[in-house]
């Protein structure tokens, strides 16, 4: 494969190409390298971390835990998920960073600004994100009727408190509107009808499914045309029946694995294959094979996400935070922070990640990492409690990110490679003359300097 075609192929479906990956995959085939990005993505390693502390709270029953807890040792149990959720956070990070199984890690970003959650029980927070992680690239009906009976989104969206005497119709909308169909394409008596088949759906306190057989609504609905005695699987089943479904979902697909500006013709190809299997995996490898993925069109024209950003930095030279705060703190001031989505739609994209704050960030971020330059831009979005209280004391503060850089491994890396090989394998997108003027004025006499001028053009934002 060309270089170019390789960079773009690493960058949709992972977070850039390393040096590596370019020496073993340059010489193969094009079904070659994605079979090879597939394969490396076959077998699910959870992510997790510590969480024994928690481990003989989390099985107790309802009883169990309300007589274990008094109102102290609940807050205080709440603290010390909420600290947990910053570790995960990070070890997020260091798995999208360093793990081999690139597309598997890079779907399951891409779910979860699908499948939208947020939960400060880092309990079932772990559980939700492993969910992702596990039906990344496999069937998307199975994967819709996980998401529904997990904690964390039974909790996000109100599904536990939708009950037959009171029906609760927020999952049921979101189910419809921001996971399956898109707005528009059914009634505000589908959400009813909907809702009324999830009534009764819980979970137990370490985060397993249950019905609440006495609050299920058990009689007949009709439902997207159709009649019957549907629970909350049964409901799905019928939606997964609709092609709009196929066509939002590769709809979404598109825009943030292919181009943000949609091509019909490409849509409808990639529609009638989804809908065949709801095969998501399926889908994955018929769009990475495609001629037309490759295509100029489509090259170095998306804005890549502060994560995205953040990850192919750290692929190039290995970055350690020395403060964990500070790794959240990068990201809220970004516009990304992991586990933290801004609402139930998720982040919006591509053009929504610049303004004249992120741009100006954004163009110094290899410096901050790099370099040790001098952060001095206020945050944006929310964050919670103690992140908040520790910012706000330093809020309009100049201020250093203290990282630890492993620039011994970068030099090892491209020590072969040569200054316009090093450009070559940073930058995909056209390069602006005048940038190209720039770069071309430069005294090369530091690989390590050069990297940091290369990361911080405005060309390096795009993939």
């Amino acid at each position: 494969m060309k270089i170019n075609h390789l960079q773009h192929l690493y960058w949709r479906a992972g977070f850039g190409l390393d040096v590596e990956s370019y020496k073993l995959l340059k010489n193969k085939s094009k079904k070659e390298v994605v079979d090879l990005l597939f394969s490396e993505s076959s077998k699910i390693t959870p992510l997790t971390i510590d969480l024994s502390e928690f481990e003989p709270l989390m099985n107790k029953g309802y009883k169990g835990m309300k007589d274990a807890l008094s109102k102290e040792e609940f807050q205080k149990f709440q603290k010390q998920s909420r600290k947990k959720l910053v570790d995960f956070n990070e070890a997020w990070i260091d798995r999208m960073t360093t793990s081999k199984a690139v597309l598997n890690e890079k779907m399951t970003l891409f779910w979860a600004n699908i499948f939208v959650c947020q939960d400060n029980n880092i309990w079932h927070m772990q559980q939700y994100n492993n969910l992702l992680r596990t039906h990344a690239l496999g069937h998307f009906g199975n994967f819709v009727k996980a998401i529904s009976k997990s904690a964390s989104m039974s909790k996000y969206l109100n599904n536990k408190q939708n009950v037959k005497e009171d029906p609760n119709e927020n999952f049921a909308r979101e189910l419809m509107e921001l996971f399956t169909l898109g707005i528009g394409n059914y009634s505000e008596k589908d959400i009813k009808e909907a809702a009324r088949a999830f009534t009764g759906w819980s979970y137990k306190p370490n985060g397993s499914f249950f019905l609440r057989k006495f609050k299920h609504d058990h009689g007949a609905k009709t439902f997207l045309g159709k009649t019957g005695y549907f629970d909350g699987d049964a409901i799905i089943d019928i939606i997964l029946e609709q092609k709009q479904c196929a066509k939002y979902i590769c709809s979404r697909i598109y825009m943030h694995f292919v181009n943000p500006i949609i091509n019909d013709t490409q849509l409808d190809e990639i529609t009638e294959v989804f809908y065949k299997d709801y095969n998501i995996g399926n889908l994955m490898k018929y769009i990475f094979n495609s001629d037309w993925f490759y295509n100029d069109a489509h090259i170095g024209v998306k804005i890549k996400s502060p994560i995205e950003l953040l990850v192919g930095i750290k692929k190039v030279v290995p970055v350690t935070f020395i403060n964990k705060r500070q790794l959240i703190y990068l990201q809220k001031i970004m516009g990304q922070v992991l586990l933290y989505p801004p609402n139930v739609a998720g982040w919006k994209e591509d053009k929504n990640w610049i303004d004249s704050n992120t741009l100006m960030l954004r163009l110094k971020l290899a410096s901050i990492l790099l370099n040790d330059a001098v952060i001095n831009v206020d945050e944006k979005g929310d964050y919670e409690d103690e992140f908040e209280a520790y910012y706000k004391k330093q809020i309009n503060k100049n201020r250093f990110i203290k990282t630890e850089k492993k620039w011994e491994v970068f030099q090892i890396k491209f020590e072969d490679y040569s200054f316009e090989e090093l450009k070559r394998l940073l930058i995909n997108s056209q390069i602006d003359k005048d940038t190209q003027a720039f770069l071309a004025g430069l005294v090369l006499s530091d690989k390590k300097d050069y990297c940091i001028q290369l990361m911080s053009i405005p060309e390096y934002q795009m993939c």
